[in-house]
């Protein structure tokens, strides 16, 4: 007997919620637009859960929704945001570069590195952002990226090789003041 789409939903969102948020927030850089983004991958779920056969993973079936979502919101607004390092904090349960034992001037030096970090993947071309968050943040295999971008594996191997590639040449400039101290 198939689940009831409601109690299913509930599950999804239950175990993706945070994973789909935080994607969401990679992609989008606001905390506010990724929460509405988040909301509304659910409700279109929801909405074509009929549609869901169950041959793919239900996460990636959620990445998918979340980065179709999140890039047309994206070319909708027709502007970049950054990420700013306290969000990231947030995330990670509040805990301050302080509370972990940094001075003032390294937490200044870490969240310059970021921020030149987050410009530079901000500037990739599209799928070449996208393949690089669902990999290096979010820890996707090149076949879920693959489901969640429509693609094949070699093709996200391609995507992820011209992506390091490009952050390279763009961050060679920075590379002796991105090194740790």
């Amino acid at each position: 007997m198939p689940m009831d789409p409601n109690k299913a939903i509930r599950t999804l969102f239950d175990r993706y919620h945070s994973s789909v948020f935080n994607l969401c927030m990679r992609l989008l850089g606001n905390r506010e637009e990724a929460e509405d983004i988040t909301q509304d991958v659910f409700v279109r779920a929801h909405k074509a859960y009929h549609r869901f056969r169950g041959d793919a993973n239900p996460g990636t079936w959620l990445y998918r929704i979340a980065v179709n979502l999140s890039l047309n919101h994206q070319r909708r607004q027709k502007r970049l945001r950054w990420v700013s390092l306290d969000v990231f904090l947030e995330q990670r349960g509040g805990s301050s570069l302080a509370d972990q034992g940094m001075l003032p001037g390294d937490v200044m030096e870490r969240s310059e590195r970021e921020s030149i970090v987050q410009k530079a993947i901000n500037r990739l071309p599209e799928r070449q952002r996208v393949a690089l968050i669902l990999s290096r943040y979010e820890g996707l295999s090149y076949r879920q990226i693959a489901e969640t971008m429509d693609s094949t594996v070699p093709s996200v191997e391609s995507l992820l090789h011209r992506a390091k590639l490009n952050l390279s040449k763009r961050l060679k400039p920075y590379m002796n003041d991105l090194r740790p101290g």
